[in-house]
């Protein structure tokens, strides 16, 4: 078993899932795509980024809380979209749903789970966010956001920026993508995860049988070994428009933020489409590689928009300061996708509440640390200025 206690950051419970996990399904959530340049400068741009300590400061009643959408949260971060936490844990995303109801910030569950969104608000509950994507037929989606809203959730994320599958050559090599094509080596290598293949895969055949794409149209509902005739081409997105953007607005009553964005125009597109937030993303490094970092771009497209919408940011997340250091460059919160599901995938809900614990732990240390007992405190005077300009 997983000792959770001591896994002291979230380097530590990749670790623990990478030991759990088959080598394909770690390599699925844990890679980016083809040369993985954009993966790594994710992470090498957010530490370029220096804080800027004052002393002598009161932090006695320091907090973490915010308010996200009116509404409020024990920290600025909100668990983004991952399609593929059901497959490190059984019902993935109703452990991590139930995880960030306990800690008190908004959970998003993913077009592609493999939990059906029903379950998730009846038995998790909590601030729900549903991520979706827009499907060639039109129609199959505005179905599905329908079901979204009667479920209850309150805010809808449209994922714009996977126009056609990207280059992920190492699920080739894996075996391993939708539809699943298992192989010796794949089978050889869930055998020898055998605490995996029991307390995951064994559970799902005893219950439900091979995980399925639970929120996706019933004709398409398929199990992740499936590919059903014309599947592919029905889940196609390449046409995808601001015309879409439109209409999804005015079927969607509640919150709804634009997930995808890099560029300062097109934020401002997604504000005249009604956004109500935009999350700056690169996909985590998965989709398209040699694109900028989304803390390159976070301020200018703050400076765009920053005064008339909500702006987040993802990509490469995985310290507390991460978030400190976004919200001082102007960001209301981050989404964080990996270093949640290395804890579902490490102790399901205990290690993703292990997870939100440490990104919140590590947060408030380092205000305390700067000077900064509040969010509202949280400013440009936080970070040290680039090189070039001292």
């Amino acid at each position: 078993m997983t000792n959770l206690a001591r896994c002291y950051n979230i380097a530590d419970l990749r670790a623990q899932a990478r030991r759990r996990l088959p080598r394909g399904i770690f390599e699925y959530v844990d890679r980016g795509t083809e040369d993985e340049v954009t993966l790594r400068h994710n992470r090498e741009a957010i530490e370029r980024i220096k804080l800027r300590p004052r002393v002598l400061v009161d932090v006695n009643t320091r907090s973490t809380e915010t308010m996200l959408f009116g509404k409020p949260a024990s920290m600025p971060l909100a668990v983004a979209p991952t399609g593929s936490a059901g497959l490190t844990w059984y019902e993935g995303e109703l452990a991590l749903a139930r995880a960030a109801k306990a800690a008190g910030i908004p959970f998003t569950l993913a077009t592609g789970s493999q939990t059906p969104l029903e379950k998730i608000a009846r038995d998790a509950g909590g601030r729900l966010w549903f991520q979706i994507y827009m499907w060639a037929n039109r129609n199959l989606s505005y179905e599905l956001i329908r079901r979204v809203e009667g479920a209850g959730y309150e805010a809808l994320i449209v994922t714009v920026d996977t126009p056609v599958g990207p280059n992920r050559e190492y699920n080739q090599r894996n075996g391993f993508g939708l539809p699943f094509v298992p192989s010796v080596r794949s089978y050889t290598d869930m055998l020898m995860h055998p605490r995996w293949l029991v307390g995951t895969m064994f559970r799902y055949f005893a219950t439900t049988g091979m995980p399925r794409l639970e929120n996706h149209p019933e004709e398409y509902r398929r199990s992740i070994t499936a590919d059903p005739k014309g599947g592919r081409r029905a889940m196609r997105s390449d046409s995808l428009n601001w015309a879409d953007i439109k209409r999804v607005r005015e079927l969607w009553p509640r919150t709804l933020m634009i997930k995808g964005l890099m560029h300062p125009d097109d934020a401002r597109l997604a504000v005249e489409h009604g956004a109500d937030a935009v999350v700056l993303s690169n996909h985590g490094g998965r989709n398209l590689d040699y694109v900028e970092s989304t803390f390159e771009v976070l301020p200018e497209i703050v400076a765009a928009v920053g005064d008339r919408t909500t702006v987040i940011v993802d990509s490469g997340i995985r310290r507390g300061s991460d978030i400190v250091k976004a919200v001082a460059m102007g960001a209301k919160a981050v989404l964080a996708g990996r270093a949640a599901l290395y804890g579902t995938a490490a102790g399901g809900q205990a290690g993703a509440a292990r997870a939100l614990e440490l990104l919140r732990y590590e947060m408030d240390t380092a205000m305390a640390m700067i000077g900064c007992p509040t969010i509202a405190d949280l400013g440009p005077a936080a970070l040290a200025p680039p090189p070039a300009e001292r």
